[in-house]
C-alpha cells in the first residue's frame, strides 16, 4: 500500500492542540492610490502646437539691433503717426527694461502700459536696448528684449502705434507708444 508520510501525523496533532476553527474574513484591502485627474490631452497638445507656429512665425521676422520697431493701427490717423516717428510727442512716462530677463521685462511691460493707461497717459517711451551683448541675443543672435517689446506691443488694443525713439532718445535702443484713451 502507500507509503506513510510524518507530515500526515503532524498535522493530525496540530488540529487536535488547536481544536475547530472557523474562517475568519480577509482584512480589507489598503486604499489605492488616487486615480490622476482627468487631463485635457488634445488641448494640451493644441496649444503646443500653436505656439510652436508662433515661435516659428516669429522666427522668421525677428528684428535685429539697428532695426526700427514701428507699427500703427488703422484707428490711428496717419497724420499723428507722422508726429510720433518725428519725435515730435514727448513721453510722459518711460521704462528701462535693461538687464532682466524676458519673463521679468514681459510682466512689468504689461503693468507698466495698464499703468499708464489707467493714469490717463497718452505716450509712453520703453528703453529694451539694442540687444549688444551676448546675455541679451537669443540663439539666432536676435535682440531678445527688442523683439518681446514689438511682439506685446503689437498684440494690445490699447497701443495705437509705436516707433523707434529719435536718436537723441535712444533710437533703436527705445521706442515711443501712443496709448488709447480710457
Amino acid at each position: 500500500m502507500g507509503e506513510h508520510d510524518p507530515r500526515d501525523e503532524d498535522l493530525e496533532l496540530f488540529r487536535q492542540a488547536v481544536g475547530p476553527v472557523r474562517p475568519v474574513d480577509a482584512p480589507p484591502l489598503p486604499p489605492s492610490p488616487p486615480k490622476p485627474k482627468p487631463r485635457a490631452r488634445m488641448a494640451e497638445r493644441d496649444e503646443a502646437a500653436a505656439a510652436s507656429e508662433f515661435r516659428l512665425a516669429l522666427d522668421e521676422q525677428l528684428l535685429g539691433a539697428g532695426d526700427v520697431l514701428s507699427h500703427r493701427a488703422e484707428s490711428l490717423p496717419p497724420a499723428t503717426f507722422q508726429r510720433l516717428k518725428r519725435g515730435e510727442l514727448s513721453a510722459q512716462e518711460e521704462l528701462d527694461l535693461h538687464g532682466l530677463t524676458a519673463t521679468q521685462a514681459q510682466s512689468l511691460l504689461r503693468e507698466f502700459l495698464a499703468d499708464a493707461r489707467r493714469h490717463g497717459l497718452g505716450c509712453v517711451r520703453i528703453i529694451h536696448g539694442k540687444g549688444r551683448s551676448a546675455a541679451e541675443l537669443d540663439s539666432s543672435g536676435a535682440p531678445v528684449l527688442k523683439n518681446l517689446v514689438d511682439r506685446v506691443l503689437r498684440h494690445r488694443a490699447d497701443v495705437l502705434g509705436f516707433h523707434s525713439a529719435p536718436p537723441a532718445q535712444g533710437g533703436t535702443g527705445a521706442v515711443v507708444v501712443l496709448l488709447a484713451k480710457r
